[in-house]
């Protein structure tokens, strides 16, 4: 007799989190091509871990499936945020990372029947609203950190730009012309 393994959520959303931190999509500076081979590697990838579930049947084979696509998912949103270095791209993979791990227990949850499985769906919509809101708090945190370092660039361009005025001629537009440069002004 087949007994299913039951995860909690919240524990199948750390070891998702962890094997998708660890994956290659992270490397910083990106060019087109190796964008475009990696994510020709996830849909790859993703086709054999599809192809692997084919073995298995019922809910086990449809747990298998999720997971495939859950892993899909996950790793184009990584790579999404590595190639363009957004932020908002960065808190998107905390947002379906919370989403995939929560339709994997979902999908877990289809194994029990009753009191037992009714409480292992409010254990995985407990985990994934906590999840979520995580991800929120990753996203405002990366919208505060932005605005806190635009601050400071202002600030410390503010006083590049006093200093140059000590300057006269040539040597304060030069002043003033690297100023601008090294703080992003134009």
């Amino acid at each position: 007799m087949h007994t299913p393994l039951r995860f909690k959520p919240a524990l199948l959303a750390l070891c998702t989190a962890a094997a998708f931190a660890a994956s290659p999509a992270f490397a910083a500076g990106m060019s087109k091509a190796e964008y475009s081979a990696a994510k020709d590697r996830i849909g790859a990838d993703y086709k054999l871990a599809k192809a692997s579930c084919d073995r298995l049947s019922g809910n086990g084979k449809d747990v298998c499936e999720e997971e495939a696509e859950a892993k899909e998912k996950v790793a184009k949103a990584e790579l999404e945020a590595a190639y363009t270095g957004k932020p908002g791209d960065r808190a998107k993979v905390a947002e379906v990372k919370a989403d995939t791990a929560y339709e994997v227990a979902k999908e877990r949850c289809d194994d029990l029947a009753g009191n037992a499985k009714d409480v292992c769906v409010q254990e995985a919509k407990a985990a994934h609203t906590k999840a979520r809101a995580d991800a929120k708090l990753v996203s405002a945190t990366g919208k505060a950190q932005m605005e806190a370092r635009d601050e400071k660039r202002e600030a410390n361009y503010k006083v590049e730009a006093e200093k140059c005025d000590a300057l006269a001629g040539d040597a304060k537009s030069t002043c003033v012309a690297d100023a601008k440069a090294r703080y992003g002004k134009s």
